[in-house]
Formats: structure tokens, C-alpha cells, sequence
């Protein structure tokens, strides 16, 4: 047959190679000088082989007779070149080489060697082959269908025949011959031929015998593949579908679920389709070779298949395509009146997203075929169809960030308890490098395809949800991989950077979560190099500190996540930190603060949630491991940096002490944190002893139990049990599942369980002892049958928080050598530690206590020298551990004379204070009080060497040896009032300054002296009926000091820094009194105590503050003692240390505080403690109301009538911080009430006898109306206030009590009437106050409160109301905050707390007499006190009061203090405002009868002709106190 152009071209061009473009005439001339060369050369070669190789049938040639005459054939034409050999004898062996016998021959090497003689024809007979289009199509039949695929097996034995014949397709190009064959026939065998090299490639790598297909059989298929890409003109679609799966088997997933186009209808080979592999397949190689050598053709191609696939999802579609004789066409689809825009069915996504996925691998393998499909993909990104828009976004974020169809690389693990840390890892270990996840980008894909890369990142706006995240964890990926390891320049990174941390904050929580998500691939590294380029989580609008917001989010999914996040990075960096690396240290140290602070929000599931990131991630229960992590399967082990040098892991890990690696841990921890996240882990130190107490307390209940199997006691065994549950329950996000969780535990009766708890909380068990008990408890639970598992994490999370993991026995050494060494700056932070292990847990003291001893021993100073810094803390513990186990402090004579002299020369002074109360812990208390009273008051002189400790250890010996001194208390006294507080110095060198934060020696010496006085009175038996009299002139000096601003003297003035600490000292030591004994708080007089209450509005912020801190200290701890109480004359003696419920009210003064900190804590604390009253369902934030409007009534800023508007209006603000702090839906009416009973009472501060220093008549008369301007005041703001929030205000049908010291009752009927008649409040004020009050409310609500608030007003609002509202608004918008018309000093800040800071010297203050206040008290609380004695002698009554004092501590704690426990923090206020909802028929009955019996008793309060009760604010304070006691413990 004639040779083609195609045929000839490419047969001669291995031994010619022309060049393009001759014309005819230079054909012509090379033809000749061809032909005269062949002259000039040897004789042209004659074929010798003449046997036959064909017979007729019947009489076949025997196999091995015709595999020799083959390869005798083979071989002489192997050996002829090619044009120097006779093509005409050549033509008769052609011939029978193309005959069936041969070709179709059954013996594999007969046709092996077949072929081999055909290739050979093939190449001496080029270009023309001597076959017709039937006879070339039987050729390659057999090339195609039996000689490629034979070669898959390297172990057939005529393997080198089947190589030779695609070496020769390839290097002669005769492959071309099969394009000549008839259309059909020849892409029928281009198809097989596609098909059966790429199963060579992709099938089995390794034969029978193991050898692997040599590398050059891939390249000749590859370059076989190409010369008939580059041949033919058309392709099949089938063969363009196999070449496109080669790039999907990077992503088995798509192949298995579906074939090809969805057109194919042959059967998926699965053992290729599920291949994935380290490093690229062959048959990848070979199909990507493919594309990138014909880029165009391959482009057009891939185009088409793209085209028709997109086309085909998101084409419209008409019903008329689907009937006979119509054709699809647009203007068909337009002119339809049934058009079907639903987007792409379910079969056509799924092949919309292999194509997707193809266009991933192929970015990846030959970016160059997909310069038409870019744009298609972009053109997706702005579809109307979610679907298509979510897929182009994925797919185009993946290929800039050089993902293929495999997808990203596996998430590095994140360890947080490994050691070494992963953070001083130099050298990791290798990672087997996997070419189809590694990400890798050819091009820079932005300036490649910038307008596309452009319509992507704008897709981070896009409205729909889901895309909005996809397009997050693309951004995220792209960040991660460099995009695909291209690299991103500054302000590209810096953009995306900007962009994630943007899509954190995204109003949808699955974008918020996909953010998190993408982020949590980050390796640690890499959040160092590059999300830390926008900031450390400190740094407003980094990623880092968005993801710490995230903590906070109102859905569970997303904080936890984020949290758990945040968590392990800490965990991590903790090595880095450890060994000083600053960069990590300002990027990641406020963590722990920030895990901390949610604690604040009050959200049990949020509380649950830190506890979960505190034991596995912040310090986990397995950190340190028991053997240092080694080099797993590497020749080269990990380096780690130590003490700044870079060692072997082995050398490093050779000085492993777990213990103090554990130390270092929790101090690295303890050290970073802000204030108010320490108190929250102090508080959990705290939290750890009342739940190891209550954890024995349910064991030994579970024990009496027995399975349910009990022969006595059952009910009561059974009710014990359930308390104690369902105490633990209301604990836990979900009480009701907590509660039936630990009834099976308790069913369980695993004994061994019980034990392991035991070992768990015990004090004597050492950390790993804990780590190996919680181990095989969480075993035990898990493998228990039935619900075992299910309880796992109820449990678990107890047994956590009763631990004893941070506060070990074994810490203690590594503690104390810390604070001793200051290794790695953590002595202060161990000091820390120490002391408040003395304060919350000393029992860990018992194996130590001899070495802690010894310490102070070696510190202790003399009369030449002083002690170390350092003694204070560790003098601390050792007093708090004496005061519990006094038995076990040494008692030698070295040890006690130095504490003789710290108690003498102590520096600081404190250091003094707790020597003294070693010492009195002592069997010779009596010998050592005298001792050091004696050697304190002899020859003592103001200024003289020591002095100052010596008032510390005389304050001291007062407060706990009163009796054993009572000799030197007269000359005690003197040394303080008339050598001390009398002296004035004239060598103050800060005279100016305001506030000294190092306060000099004649500061200290003068607070020390009032501290003797008041510790005088504290160390009285408060039965004592001589306390009055001696506690009057100390009252007087410290009410002296708090009214004038902390001056001493009448004629010399004291230096303004002495005045400020002096007043703040006595405001801290009246709030000792008060809470020390109730007989002492009645001393503090109604009058002094409104002027304590303005000290939270003092001009100097640090008194504020720190008065603001006492308060809620003091308010929230209820006794001195962390024990709780066991018995009701404990549970009545912690009732005596508390504060009662006046000292609320300074608190409520803050509506105008300038530090937005202080407020904002102030208010959070209210909240969270108005919290607490609701839930155990008393009034007291409810009555404290009443205190609040009388103290705002004597405010000095308060005119009464006599005020202007203007004036008036400011104590809305007052009122208004009330109600946000303490208003709900529910007790809005009880506040409302208590509004309304205080214009029924009169003034009870001025006094009624007439003539009187009051001023008689006059003055109570001016004093009740003053009481009744702000009763209506709060009247009508409580109206507009509950309008504003759309809420109902109904009338309360209890009945309440106001406290009798500032109230008395009207003196008749007359006068009642004739008051509640009249207008108090002027027109101007009504007016103006709705304006005022939505001012005040709009301010601080969120817009979408706003928008229904305003909605709901305006349906129940008439036209007239609307027009009224207008202009009273109108007038609002104009007031202003008037300035002061009298300021207290010239030099008062411009930030004023208030109005005015103007003495009320023109007030009266009368005090009712003390007897018949007496009389008063115990007429009100008669009943209180029988219902009280029933109590406690009522078993179960007991019981109940035991059960709920938790949620009554849960407060901040201030830690100026020196004597209280640690308080838990408190409520959120924007996430437990909607928490408190309750039924309201039951709330109300519960609170009339809590009223009632708060009062006068139930019987007093049935009496109708009664209606207003004036009860004693002690007997509140009592049944107050009693509700709250019923929450702190079980």
C-alpha cells in the first residue's frame, strides 16, 4: 500500500531527519544525489531466508520448528540497515509474516517473534509498508492487544521479543501506520493502545519472580503515546478519559465512586483506581508527560471535556429538549415557559466535581493544559448556584495553594505533653516524603492568573455560609503551603493574614469553625514564622487573637474548639518559653489568661471545658512521660535546646527529673498569668480541697450503698446519696444525665474504683502515684460492662477536680528549690505558689515541713543583719501549715529563737506577723507572747533601730494572745496612740505625691499602730459586754480618718500620700470589724457608714479600687476558715464573720467609676452574685435596694426638693447600674416593691426625739422628704426601665421587711396617707426622666435588644404616648452632667467619680440609742432565732444547709488581704443574664415566705394591719446568710 505523508515523514526521519518546508525541486535534487550515493555504495542486500513459515490447513509446522525458522528470520533482518536491503525479497516472508497463521498463532512465542519480524519489515520497508488496511490491522492487533500488554510480566520468557518490538515502534515511528488504518478501526486500537499501556504501567509493579518493570518501558510508552498524539488528528473521547484518570488516581475516592464521564460504560479496574502511592506512579508520570509535551492539543482536548461537563451541570434546561424533533437551543430555552434552574442533579455535581478535582492534580502535574479553564473556573465563582460557586471556590483555592486531587498532607499532631517540647525540636525527624499530598505549586498562581485570583479573594464576601468557609480553609491552606511552596511576598501574606483573622469573627459559626479548623494544621513552627507576623494573641486583630476570642463564642462547637486549640499551642510553647525564646514568649504567654477569663462567664459547660484543657493541655495528667520521648526509627536523633545549647535528645534526657520538670510547668504557667486569671487557678486550688472532702463524703455513701443491696438504713442511706449526687450535678452542664451517670457508678460498686479515687485526693500520695490511679480508673470504667463508658467523662472530670495534681506532696522540693535558686526567673512565682499552698492546702507540708523549717532557719536575720526577701512566702506557709498541724512544726530551741528573730527584726514586717503566729502555735504560747511583749514595749522608741517590726509583732500578739498580754495591753495602746499615730515626721520626701507605692517607715509604722488598735478589739471575746466601751474611740479615730481624708492631726498636716494609704487603711480595717463579730458591726453607725460608702468615689484611683476589691472579698468569703462547717455551732460561728448585706451599697456607687476596668469588674461580680441570690431563690440583692436609695438620699450631692432638675437626674445613673446589675424579668417587682415600702417608713438616721441635735421635727421631716424624692425617682425609673427592656411590671403579692436602723414606721395613718398623696417629684423631672432612662438603657443594649425593644414599644404605645415621648426626648438631649458647684480640694482629678465632692457637713446625723435598737432587733427576730434553733437540731434540716454554699462563693478575691480564703470568680454578665428564669407563680411564693420569715416571722407577716414590716437588718442578714450557707458545701 502507498505510504502516506504522515507515514513517510515519520518513517525516514530516524535516518534522514529533513527539514520542513522543501519544495518539489529540492525533493527532486535529494532524490538524485540519494540515488548516486546509493551507486557509489555496496551492493543492495538480498534476503537469504527462504523456508516457509505458513501451511495449509491441516498440516501445520511444529511449534518449535516454526520458532526457529522465526528467529533465524529475526535475526537476518535485525541485521540488515535499513535501505541497503532488497525490498522486493522481502515481500513474500511480509507476506506470511501477516498471515492469521501467524499472527494468531496460539503459541505466545511464535507470536512474539511474529511481531518482531513485522517491526523489523516495518522499518526496512519505510516509508511504504508492504501490507494493505486488512493486513495492518491484523498487525497491530497483535501489537496492540498481545505484545503491549505482555510486557507488564518482566518475567515472561520472551519479554526481551516483546521490548524490542515497542523499542522499535518507538525509535522508527512505524506507530504511525496505525492512524492509516480506516477511522473506526484505527481509533478502536489507538483506544486499546492507550488503554494497554497505561495497565502496563499502573498494574502490578513486581511480577511472580519480583522483578520490576524496567524505567526505560515507561519512557518508550511515553514516547510512543506521544508520536501518535502528536499523528493523530482526532482523538477518541475515551482515550482523552483515560489519560485525564491517571491524574484522579491521585484521590481514589472519586474513582470508586464512579467511572469516567459518566458515558463509560465498561467496568472500573479498582486495584488501580485505589492505588496511592509515596512518590508519583508511572502511569501518573506517563500521562503527565503527555500533557506537558503537547500543551495545545492536550489543552483543546481537556477544554472540551471541562466544557461539556460545566455545561451539562449548570446549563438551563428546558422540558423541550426532552421531546421528539426539538433541539436544545438557547432561544428554545428562552422562549420555554418551563424552565428547570435547579441547579445541577446529584449525578452531574458529582462529575462537576471530578472535574474539579482533575483540575487540582493537573494545576499540579501540567498547569499549561488549563489556560482556557481557569477562566471557566473563575466564571463559576460568580455563578448563581451555591453548589457550583462552593466547588470553584475550593478548587481554585487548592490550586493556588498547590493541593492536589489527593488533598493536603495529614495535620502534624500536636502534642502538648511530649518531652523534649516539640517548640525545641532543632532537627525533626525525617518525614516520608509523599509526592501526591505534598503541596506544590509549578507557578505562582496569582500573577499567572491574577483577575482569577482577584475574583477569589473576593469570595470571602460571598452570602452564602458555606462558601465563605470553604474559601477560609482555602486561605488558611494557602498560608500554610506558601502557596504550594511558590512563596507569598509580604503584603500578599500579610493580606491573608488579615483576611483569616477577619473570617474568625464571621457572624456564622461554620465559617468561625472553619477558620479554627484550618488553623489547627498549622505545625507549631508555623504558627511562630507565620500566623505570629500578624501578632501574638495579646496584639487586637491578630489571627492569634481572634482565635482567643473564639473561646468565648456563644457556640459550644466553636469554643471548643478554639480552646482546645489554644490549649495544646501553649502546651508546646511552654518548652520554648522555659529556655527564654522572647518571640515565642510575647506571642503566646496570655494563653492561659485568656482560657482562664472565660471561666468568668459562669457557663458550667464552659467551666467543664477549661477544666478538659487544664488536665490534657495546659499542664496534662501524662506531662512528663515516664521515659523521655526517643528518635523513633532514625539514624539521627532530635536535637533539643538546653539552658541555651543544643544537645542530643539522649544526653539531654540523662538529668530527667519528672518532678521538676512538672514544677517548672505549672510556675511557667502561674507566671504569665494576668491577675484575674490567677485568681481563677488559685481558686481552683481551693475548689480541688472542697471536692476531695465532698469525694470521700460520696465514697463512703456508694460504700454504705452496696450496689443497692443494703440490710439497714436503706431511705436513708438512699437520701444521703442522692444529696450528695445531685450537689455534684448541679455542678455539671447537664444535671439531669450527671445525676443518672453517677446513680450507675454508684450501682456499679466497683470497690477498686473507690480505692483509686482515694489514692487520687489523699494528701500523702505523690504525683505519679495520682498520674497511675486516674490512669487505671479511666481502664476500669472504660472496659466496665454495660454503661461504664458513658460515665467515663462524668466521672472524670470529678475526680479531676479533686485531685490533688498541682498541689503534690512531690512538688513541694521542686517548689521550694525554685523559690530558693530563682531558676529561670521563677523564684517569685514559687513563692507565690508556696504561699498559697500555706493558705489553701498546708497537709502538703507534712513530708517537707523539716526542710522548710531549715530554710528559715539559715534566712533567719539578727540585729546586724537581715533576712532574705524570699522569707515572706515561705514564712507564710509555714504559719498556715502551724495553724493546722501545730503538733508537727518543730519545737528545738534553734528553730524557735528564729522566729524570735524575725518576730523582733523581720524585713518586711509581714515577715514578723507570721513568725508571731508560729510561735503562738506552740505548747509554749504563754512563755513567748510575754517574752516578745516585753522585749517589744521596753525602751521603746519612735524612729529607734527595728521599730516597725516591733508594732508587727505587738499587732500580732493582740490579735492572738489578748489574754496571755493582757498586762501589757494599757502600755501596748499608749506606744500605738501616743508615740506613733501622735508623731509627725518632718523629713517626708513624697509630700506631693498622692499615692506612695513604696510606703516609707513612718507610714508603716503609723498603719501598724492603727492595726494594734483594731486588732485589740479582734482579739475580744465578742460576748464580751465591755466591747462597746472599748471599741468607741477606735471607731471614732478610724470614722475620723475616713471623713477627712485620712488626716491624723487637727493642726499639722500629714503628707498626702500618708492620708490617702491611712484612709484606705481604715476603711479595710472597719470592714474587718464589721465582719469580724456582728457586736462590733453595730458600731459602725448609720451615718458613719454612708460616709465609708463614698469612699468608693475617693478622688484617688488606687483607693477606690482597692476599696472596691475588699468589698467583694469580704462579701464573698463568709468565714476566715476554709473549713466548711461540720456542726451548727461552726455553721453559727462562720455565719458571725460575714459582712452584712449594707455593704452592698457602696458598690452600686460606681455608676460614674472612670476606669472602665473597675466598673466593668464591679458590675460582673454584682451580676454574677445577683446570680446566685436568685438561684438560691432569697432577697437580698432585692432588699438592698431599700439601703441604696437611703444612702443615695444622704448622698452629699443630693439637694432633696430643694435640688434642680438637672441635679436630680444624675442619680438615675445610680439607679440605673442597679438595675443592670441586679434586674430580671422575674424580680423586677420585688424591686419595684421595695421602691414603693420606702415611702411608706420615715428617715430612721434622724433621730425623733424633739430638741434633740437632729433639729427635731424639722430635721426628720427634711430627711423623709429626701427619702421620698428618690423613692419616686426609683418608682419611675423602674417604670421606664422595664418598658425599655419589654418587660411586664406586675405587682408583687409578697410582703417585705426594710431594715429598722435607717427606717422607723410613720407615726399614724394620717401622715401615711397624707405622704403617699402627694407629688414629690417636680413636673420638669416626670418629664424629663423617660428621655434620661432610655438614654441610659439604649447605651448598653445590643442593637438587636434595641431593635425588639423599639418594636414592642411601638405596638402599646398610643399616638398621644408617641408625641409625649418626642418631646421629652427633646428636652433630654441637653442634659448635662452639671459641673461641681463646690469641690472638695483645688487638686481634685478631672476624672471624678461624681458631681461634687462637697462635704455634708450641713447633714444631721442623730443615732438612734443603742437599747432600743436592741429591743428593736430582738423583737423582729424572735421568731427567726426559734426557726433557727429548729434547724439545727433538725437532722435533715442540717443536711440541706450543707449542700449549696458553692455558688455563694464564687467570687473575686482581692489579694491584699491576709486572712481569707480563695473565693471563686464569678459570672459574665452578658452571657448569665438570661440564664435566671424560673417559674414565676413559684418564685413569688418563694419569695413571699422567704420575706416573711426574714422579717417578723410568718405569723407577723399575716397581720393586715401591718402592711409595712420594719425588721431588723440582722435578722435579714441571718435567714440571708442561712440561704447562702445551704450553697458553699456538701
Amino acid at each position: 500500500m502507498p505510504a502516506t505523508r504522515r507515514r513517510r515523514n515519520a518513517a525516514t526521519e530516524s535516518a534522514e531527519q529533513p527539514s520542513e518546508g522543501h519544495d518539489e525541486e529540492q525533493d527532486a535534487e535529494q532524490r538524485r544525489g540519494q540515488d548516486e550515493h546509493r551507486d557509489e555504495a555496496q551492493d543492495i542486500a538480498t534476503l537469504k531466508f527462504k523456508e516457509p513459515l505458513t501451511w495449509k490447513v491441516g498440516r501445520p509446522i511444529q511449534v518449535a520448528e516454526l520458532l526457529a525458522r522465526l528467529e533465524r528470520l529475526f535475526k537476518e533482518l535485525k541485521d540488515y540497515e535499513q535501505d541497503y536491503v532488497d525490498k522486493d525479497s522481502l515481500s513474500s516472508v511480509a507476506t506470511d509474516l501477516a498471515h492469521s497463521n501467524l499472527v494468531s498463532h496460539r503459541d505466545k512465542g511464535v507470536r512474539a517473534y511474529t511481531a518482531c519480524c513485522l517491526v523489523e519489515i516495518f522499518r526496512l520497508c519505510a516509508p511504504d509498508a508492504p501490507y494493505n488496511e486488512k493486513q495492518l490491522k491484523d498487525i497491530f492487533t497483535l501489537l496492540v492487544v498481545i505484545i503491549i500488554p505482555a510486557l507488564a510480566d518482566p518475567s515472561d520468557p520472551y519479554n526481551t521479543q516483546h521490548a524490542h518490538v515497542l523499542d522499535s515502534l518507538v525509535n522508527v515511528k512505524s506507530i504511525v501506520l496505525l492512524v492509516d488504518i480506516n477511522p473506526s478501526a484505527s481509533n478502536k486500537l489507538i483506544l486499546e493502545m492507550f488503554t494497554s499501556c497505561f495497565d502496563v504501567l499502573s498494574g502490578s509493579s513486581k511480577a511472580s519472580s519480583g522483578e520490576e518493570i524496567g524505567k526505560n518501558v515507561e519512557f518508550q510508552m511515553t514516547g510512543l503515546l506521544q508520536t501518535l498524539l502528536d499523528e493523530a488528528e482526532t482523538l477518541p473521547d475515551q482515550v482523552v478519559d483515560i489519560i485525564l484518570a491517571q491524574f484522579l488516581r491521585a484521590d481514589p475516592r472519586i474513582i470508586q465512586a464512579g467511572g469516567g464521564r459518566g458515558k463509560k460504560s465498561e467496568p472500573i479496574d479498582h486495584k488501580q483506581s485505589t492505588l496511592l502511592m509515596k512518590q508519583a506512579p508511572p502511569a501518573y508520570n506517563m500521562a503527565k508527560n503527555i500533557c506537558n509535551s503537547h500543551p495545545d492539543k492536550m489543552g483543546r482536548y481537556i477544554t472540551q471535556y471541562f466544557s461539556s461537563v460545566i455545561m451539562s451541570a449548570s446549563g438551563v434546561r428546558s422540558e423541550l429538549s426532552a421531546k421528539p424533533g426539538h433541539k436544545s437551543r438557547a432561544k428554545d430555552v428562552g422562549e420555554s415557559s418551563e424552565v428547570d434552574v435547579s441547579g445541577p442533579s446529584e449525578a452531574e455535581l458529582k462529575e462537576l466535581q471530578k472535574a474539579h478535582v482533575l483540575a487540582r492534580e493537573l494545576w499540579r502535574a501540567a498547569p499549561d493544559v488549563l489556560q482556557n479553564i481557569v477562566p471557566q473556573v473563575e466564571a463559576e465563582l460568580v455563578a448563581e448556584n451555591e453548589d457550583i460557586r462552593l466547588l470553584a471556590t475550593e478548587t481554585m483555592g487548592d490550586m493556588v495553594a498547590g493541593v492536589g486531587a489527593a488533598g493536603p498532607p495529614p495535620s502534624p499532631v500536636l502534642d502538648p505533653a511530649a518531652y523534649p517540647s516539640q517548640s525545641l525540636q532543632i532537627s525533626r525527624d525525617p518525614v516520608e516524603y509523599n509526592f501526591l499530598t505534598t503541596p506544590n505549586s509549578p507557578h505562582a498562581f496569582n500573577s499567572l492568573h491574577s483577575v482569577a485570583y482577584q475574583t477569589f479573594l473576593g469570595r470571602r464576601n460571598d452570602k452564602s455560609s458555606r462558601i465563605r468557609a470553604a474559601w477560609t480553609t482555602a486561605v488558611g491552606q494557602i498560608i500554610l503551603t506558601s502557596a504550594g511552596r511558590v512563596g507569598l511576598d509580604d503584603n500578599d501574606e500579610s493580606s491573608l493574614l488579615k483576611h483569616l483573622a477577619t473570617m474568625l469573627v464571621d457572624g456564622d459559626e461554620k465559617v468561625r469553625l472553619a477558620a479554627i479548623e484550618v488553623i489547627g494544621h498549622f505545625p507549631f513552627q508555623d504558627f511562630v514564622d507565620k500566623l505570629g507576623k500578624a501578632g501574638g494573641v495579646a496584639e487586637s486583630g491578630s489571627v492569634l487573637c481572634n482565635l482567643s476570642e473564639r473561646m468565648k463564642d456563644p457556640k459550644s462547637n466553636v469554643r471548643t474548639e478554639a480552646m482546645t486549640l489554644l490549649g495544646k499551642i501553649w502546651g508546646i510553647a511552654t518548652g520554648a518559653i522555659a529556655e527564654g525564646n522572647q518571640r515565642v514568649h510575647e506571642l503566646f504567654a496570655p494563653i492561659p489568661s485568656r482560657i482562664f477569663d472565660t471561666f468568668y462567664i459562669n457557663d458550667l459547660s464552659i467551666n467543664m471545658l477549661v477544666d478538659d484543657v487544664l488536665y490534657q493541655s495546659l499542664c496534662p495528667l501524662q506531662f512528663p512521660p515516664t521515659k523521655p520521648k526517643q528518635a523513633n526509627g532514625t539514624s539521627q536523633k532530635p536535637r533539643v535546646l538546653v539552658n541555651g545549647d543544643s544537645l542530643p535528645a539522649g544526653l539531654a534526657d540523662e538529668g530527667f527529673d519528672a518532678d521538676k520538670i512538672r514544677v517548672e510547668r505549672i510556675l511557667l504557667l502561674v507566671r504569665d498569668l494576668e491577675a484575674r486569671a490567677k485568681k481563677v487557678f488559685f481558686a481552683f486550688q481551693a475548689r480541688q480541697t472542697q471536692y476531695a472532702r465532698t469525694m470521700t463524703a460520696l465514697l463512703q455513701r456508694c460504700e454504705d450503698y452496696n450496689g443497692g443491696v443494703m440490710d439497714k438504713n436503706e431511705a436513708e442511706t438512699k437520701k444521703k446519696l442522692n444529696n450528695l449526687i445531685e450537689w455534684y450535678a448541679k455542678m455539671l452542664p447537664d444535671p439531669t444525665k450527671a445525676t443518672e451517670e453517677l446513680r450507675k457508678f454508684a450501682k456499679m460498686h466497683d470497690r477498686r474504683s473507690y480505692a483509686l479515687i482515694r489514692f487520687c485526693i489523699a494528701h500523702e500520695s505523690d504525683f505519679r502515684k495520682v498520674q497511675k490511679a486516674i490512669k487505671e480508673l479511666t481502664k476500669r470504667i472504660e472496659e466496665s460492662s454495660g454503661s461504664g463508658s458513658s460515665i467515663l467523662d462524668t466521672v472524670l472530670h470529678l475526680v479531676w477536680r479533686a485531685s490533688i495534681v498541682f498541689y503534690n506532696i512531690s512538688h513541694v522540693p521542686a517548689i521550694m528549690e525554685f523559690a530558693r535558686t530563682n531558676e529561670k526567673d521563677l523564684g517569685a512565682t514559687a513563692h507565690e505558689v508556696l504561699k498559697d499552698i500555706s493558705m489553701q492546702n498546708p497537709d502538703v507540708f507534712k513530708r517537707h515541713i523539716k526542710e522548710l523549717c531549715e530554710g528559715l532557719v539559715h534566712q533567719a536575720p539578727s540585729a546586724k543583719r537581715s533576712n532574705d526577701s524570699g522569707a515572706v512566702s515561705t514564712l507564710k506557709a509555714c504559719a498556715g501549715f502551724a495553724r493546722r498541724f501545730p503538733q508537727e512544726i518543730p519545737g528545738d530551741r534553734k528553730f524557735l529563737q528564729s522566729m524570735i528573730n524575725f518576730a523582733l527584726y523581720g524585713i518586711p514586717t509581714e515577715v514578723a506577723k507570721y513568725a508571731v503566729s508560729v510561735l503562738m502555735s506552740g505548747p509554749k504560747k504563754e512563755m513567748h507572747a510575754k517574752d516578745l511583749a516585753a522585749q517589744c514595749t521596753k525602751d521603746f522608741t519612735y524612729g529607734s533601730e527595728h521599730f516597725v517590726p516591733k508594732l508587727a509583732t505587738l499587732s500580732q500578739l493582740l490579735l492572738l494572745a489578748s489574754n496571755e498580754i493582757e498586762d501589757e495591753v494599757d502600755s501596748i495602746i499608749e506606744i500605738a496612740t501616743n508615740r506613733v499615730l501622735t508623731h509627725h515626721s518632718t523629713d517626708d520626701i513624697c509630700s506631693e505625691t498622692e499615692w506612695h507605692t513604696h510606703p516609707d517607715i513612718h507610714l508603716q509604722a503609723k498603719s501598724w499602730a492603727l492595726k494594734i488598735l483594731v486588732n485589740r478589739l479582734r482579739g475580744l471575746d465578742p460576748s464580751n459586754t465591755d466591747i462597746a466601751r472599748i471599741a468607741a474611740p477606735v471607731y471614732e479615730l478610724l470614722n475620723n480618718l475616713v471623713a477627712n481624708s485620712g488626716e491624723l492631726s487637727k493642726t499639722t498636716a500629714t503628707p498626702a500620700s500618708h492620708r490617702s494609704a491611712l484612709r484606705l487603711l481604715a476603711t479595710q480595717l472597719l470592714l474587718k470589724l464589721s465582719r469580724h463579730s456582728k457586736a462590733l458591726d453595730r458600731l459602725l453607725r448609720p451615718a458613719a457608714f454612708h460616709t465609708l460608702a463614698t469612699v468608693a468615689q475617693d478622688p484617688t484611683d488606687r483607693i477606690r479600687a482597692d476599696f472596691v476589691n475588699a468589698l467583694m472579698k469580704h462579701l464573698a468569703a463568709p468565714s476566715t476558715s476554709a473549713a466548711p462547717a461540720s456542726s451548727p455551732q461552726q455553721l453559727q460561728l462562720q455565719q458571725q464573720h460575714q459582712l452584712r448585706s449594707r455593704f452592698y451599697v457602696p458598690l452600686f456607687l460606681l455608676a460614674f467609676e472612670p476606669s472602665p476596668s473597675l466598673r466593668s469588674a464591679a458590675q460582673t461580680w454584682l451580676r454574677a452574685r445577683a446570680a446566685t441570690s436568685a438561684r438560691a431563690q432569697d432577697l437580698t440583692m432585692e432588699m438592698v435596694f431599700a439601703r441604696l436609695l437611703s444612702a443615695l438620699a444622704w448622698h452629699p450631692d443630693f439637694d432633696g426638693v430643694e435640688g434642680d432638675a438637672d441635679e436630680l437626674l444624675v442619680f438615675v445613673q445610680y439607679l440605673l447600674f442597679y438595675l443592670e446589675c441586679v434586674a430580671t424579668r422575674e424580680n423586677v417587682a420585688v424591686i419595684f416593691n421595695v421602691a414603693q415600702r420606702v415611702k411608706g417608713v420615715q428617715d430612721g438616721i434622724v433621730q425623733v426625739t424633739k430638741g434633740g441635735k437632729g433639729g427635731g421635727e424639722t430635721a426628720l421631716e427634711k430627711a423623709s422628704e429626701r427619702l421620698y424624692v428618690m423613692s419616686e425617682l426609683a418608682q419611675g425609673t423602674i417604670r421606664q426601665f422595664t418598658e425599655e427592656k419589654g418587660w411586664s411590671l406586675q405587682a408583687w403579692p409578697g410582703k417585705l421587711g426594710l431594715p429598722n436602723d435607717i427606717f422607723v414606721r410613720m407615726p399614724g395613718h394620717e401622715q401615711a396617707q397624707e405622704v403617699a398623696m402627694r407629688q414629690y417629684l417636680s413636673e420638669e423631672v416626670r418629664e424629663r426622666l423617660e428621655g434620661v432612662v432610655r438614654a441610659g438603657v439604649r447605651g448598653r443594649k445590643r442593637k438587636s435588644e434595641q431593635r425588639d425593644a423599639e418594636g414592642k414599644r411601638k405596638k402599646i404605645r398610643s399616638e398621644r404616648e408617641k408625641g409625649e415621648r418626642a418631646k421629652a426626648e427633646k428636652r433630654a438631649k441637653v442634659i448635662k452632667t452639671p459641673k461641681k458647684r463646690r469641690a472638695e480640694s483645688e487638686d481634685a482629678p478631672s476624672s471624678a467619680r461624681r458631681r461634687s465632692a462637697r462635704t455634708s457637713g450641713r447633714k444631721s446625723y442623730v443615732e438612734q440609742d443603742d437599747s432600743e435598737d436592741e429591743r428593736d432587733m430582738e423583737r423582729w427576730n424572735e421568731s427567726d432565732e426559734e426557726d433557727a434553733e429548729r434547724a439545727n437540731d433538725d437532722p435533715e434540716l442540717k443536711a440541706k444547709k450543707v449542700t449549696g454554699q458553692e455558688d455563694s462563693d464564687r467570687s473575686d478575691e482581692d489579694e491584699a488581704g491576709e486572712d481569707s480564703g480563695t473565693p471563686m470568680p464569678d459570672a459574665d454578665p452578658e452571657v448569665k443574664r438570661e440564664t435566671r428564669t424560673r417559674s414565676k407563680g413559684k418564685r413569688n411564693s418563694r419569695m413571699a415566705n422567704g420575706a416573711a420569715r426574714g422579717a417578723n416571722g410568718k405569723e407577723k407577716a399575716k397581720k393586715k394591719e401591718t402592711p409595712i414590716i420594719i425588721s431588723s437588718d440582722r435578722g435579714s442578714d441571718d435567714d440571708l446568710s442561712e440561704l447562702s450557707e445551704l450553697e458553699r458545701d456538701a
